[in-house]
């Protein structure tokens, strides 16, 4: 049996810290990164939770600057 394991990259440095992927991943694996701000300084998101990612692409799907990149693979188990 297998199934679908996600990891999503964040370029943080375009990240705007607008914070839609967060409300719209569904397992909570996005969060604010604390007391860090890109070259631009804003505070930008990461994977907080990154083993949770079921590859879904909401994330990067909502995203307005093309920040998030989604990848998928299947795992057997």
């Amino acid at each position: 049996m297998s199934k679908i394991k996600g990891a999503i990259v964040v370029n943080s440095d375009r990240c705007k810290g607008c914070q839609l992927c967060i409300v719209a991943c569904p397992k909570d694996v996005i969060d604010i990164a604390q007391k860090k701000v890109n070259i631009h300084g804003y505070p930008y998101v990461e994977a907080a939770h990154a083993d949770l990612c079921i590859g879904c692409a909401a994330c990067a799907t909502v995203c307005p600057d093309g920040c998030i990149a989604v990848y998928r693979k299947r795992v057997e188990e």
